[in-house]
């Protein structure tokens, strides 16, 4: 169990709705202010047991909130330092992230979605697609691209989770059982739907659809297997795709 869950249990804490985030700060010895912030999305300083949080009051509550677990994240792990966290330092999703930022992050979504509650909430959804992401979503008070992270990196689904834009593909998450030869293609096929949401501005797609597996990865075998794909719009001409892999033989390991 992390540090966070750890933290959460030791509170009493066996709802989503009883993660108080400003309380659970105030038992780690740290103060949250939510005030307009320019430059920087959140900032944390501190001195001996005591800190104060600034959270970047324009920003939503989803994203407010997962600042407010990410700087715990630094006070817990990166103590006696003074931390300005920029947007794409929060919840980032680059391979250049620091280790400390990424630390910070693992923190803040183990604290807002613990496991012990999320895992459980997850299996009373039949089917992962985004309409459920978005239900878990609201239900812990995330974003939907955190949560949607979340779900990919459970133990239970097979699936991956890629973000494109008109440039190609920004960045992606597999589920722990999928292959790392499953590698995404950096750019869309025109064959898959999630083309024509970049390209195209098609709306959301609804529920997923069947696609051949060639058209998101460049291997030989991928010619003999099929996907369900699902994307929806991000916004910033940035799109996320959820892809679900149901024939267990591109599960096995090579």
């Amino acid at each position: 169990m992390s540090a966070a869950e750890t933290l959460l249990q030791h509170l009493g804490v066996a709802d989503p709705m009883e993660i108080d985030l400003e309380a659970i700060a105030l038992t780690m010895g740290v103060r949250v202010r939510r005030i307009p912030l320019d430059g920087c999305e959140a900032r944390i300083t501190g001195n001996g047991a005591k800190a104060i949080v600034a959270i970047n009051s324009r920003s939503s509550e989803e994203r407010q909130r997962f600042s407010i677990g990410h700087e715990l994240g630094h006070w817990q792990f990166h103590r006696h330092k003074v931390l300005m966290c920029q947007d794409a330092d929060i919840g980032g999703h680059s391979s250049r992230a620091t280790q400390a930022e990424k630390t910070a992050d693992r923190f803040a979504a183990d604290l807002l979605m613990p496991r012990y509650l999320f895992d459980p909430a997850m299996r009373q959804h039949s089917k992962l697609n985004f309409r459920a992401i978005r239900a878990l979503a609201h239900q812990f008070g995330s974003s939907l691209t955190a949560t949607a992270i979340r779900c990919v990196e459970s133990k239970n689904a097979s699936a991956l989770l890629v973000c494109h834009g008109r440039e190609g593909r920004k960045w992606f998450r597999r589920s722990p059982d999928v292959p790392d030869r499953w590698f995404p293609q950096d750019r869309l096929d025109a064959e898959s739907p999630a083309f024509d949401l970049v390209f195209n501005n098609k709306g959301d797609d609804l529920l997923p659809q069947r696609i051949p597996a060639d058209a998101w990865f460049d291997r030989a075998e991928a010619q003999y297997y099929e996907l369900r794909e699902q994307s929806i719009h991000l916004g910033f001409s940035q799109i996320l795709t959820l892809l679900l892999i149901d024939d267990v033989k591109m599960l096995e390991e090579r």
